[in-house]
């Protein structure tokens, strides 16, 4: 049966969709901007002033360019290196730490568990952890950007909270089998839990795709730089010559716009796409880990 609103309620819901609309729209247009600007014609963009809800004119140029640039290709590449590699060892690594830390039976316990929990408010610092870094040679390294960073403390949390959901039963069916626990937590715990792993890897992907600090802090050959190191280049030093060659100076800086526009769109356009089939898990996440025990 429809249930009747009363008039107060109409009234709230209309000023809620009204506000929300509001919202989503201001959330919206800068990234509608930036794909327009860079499908624009550069000449007529460096004209337009106010806000842009459509192609100043119409080219492709600034994409053409983009991918002729093979810095950005390699960046590409190096990134995807990372991103692959290091999702895959990040969800083993915290899916053993979360396995180990969710076990009722084990010794010392919560003395680990507030140990660890200290990391998140307390480092060791920048300087350290670069010289840390140096004497394990993994500067200079792609692997320097996988390795260190291979548990988030906050994520081991979460997906700790979720093991601890599970019914105890299950695992003591399997230890009965016989089964050890790197096969409990493989054939038995992993499996009951994909919807949070699907939220650790997001969680993991979008950290790595977004990382520019330490690869620009321990990178030092150009051929091994991420792609968020390259966008920061083009977007912060106009590093844009590569990619406007046979184009006079009076119009290089017309071109660089639009080309930093293109940069940014193919830089952020993959990650946009994952993010649509992976949203749903994120509310279950964030109810995980608001759990108290």
């Amino acid at each position: 049966m429809k249930i009747k609103r009363s008039r107060g309620e109409r009234i709230f819901a209309v000023v809620n969709y009204v506000i929300l609309t509001v919202i989503m729209l201001m959330c919206l247009y800068p990234v509608w901007y930036v794909v327009m600007a860079s499908f624009s014609d550069s000449n007529l963009l460096m004209q337009h002033s106010g806000l842009l809800f459509r192609t100043a004119g119409f080219s492709t140029d600034a994409y053409v360019k983009v991918f002729k640039n093979p810095m950005l290709l390699r960046g590409y590449g190096n990134t995807l290196f990372i991103l692959v590699v290091g999702v895959f060892l990040d969800i083993v690594m915290t899916s053993l730490g979360a396995y180990f830390l969710s076990r009722k039976n084990v010794m010392f316990q919560k003395p680990i568990m507030m140990l660890i929990m200290i990391t998140m408010f307390f480092s060791g610092g920048m300087i350290p952890f670069y010289l840390t870094l140096k004497d394990l040679h993994l500067t200079k390294t792609l692997w320097g950007l996988i390795i260190p960073f291979m548990i988030s403390t906050y994520n081991m949390i979460i997906l700790r909270t979720s093991f601890s959901s599970l019914p105890e039963s299950l695992i003591e069916a399997a230890q009965i089998d016989g089964a050890s626990h790197f096969k409990i937590l493989a054939k038995v715990v992993l499996p009951l839990s994909k919807a949070i792993l699907a939220v650790m890897v997001l969680y993991y992907g979008v950290g790595i795709w977004n990382a520019w600090f330490w690869a620009s802090a321990i990178i030092r050959d150009r051929e091994q730089y991420p792609l968020q190191v390259i966008l920061r280049e083009i977007l912060l030093q106009n590093d844009v010559g590569s990619m406007s060659t046979g184009v006079s100076v009076a119009d290089q800086e017309a071109v660089g716009m639009t080309i930093k526009y293109a940069t940014i769109v193919v830089a952020t356009f993959p990650i946009l796409c994952i993010y649509p089939f992976l949203q749903k898990y994120f509310t279950k996440g964030v109810m995980i880990g608001a759990v108290k025990e």
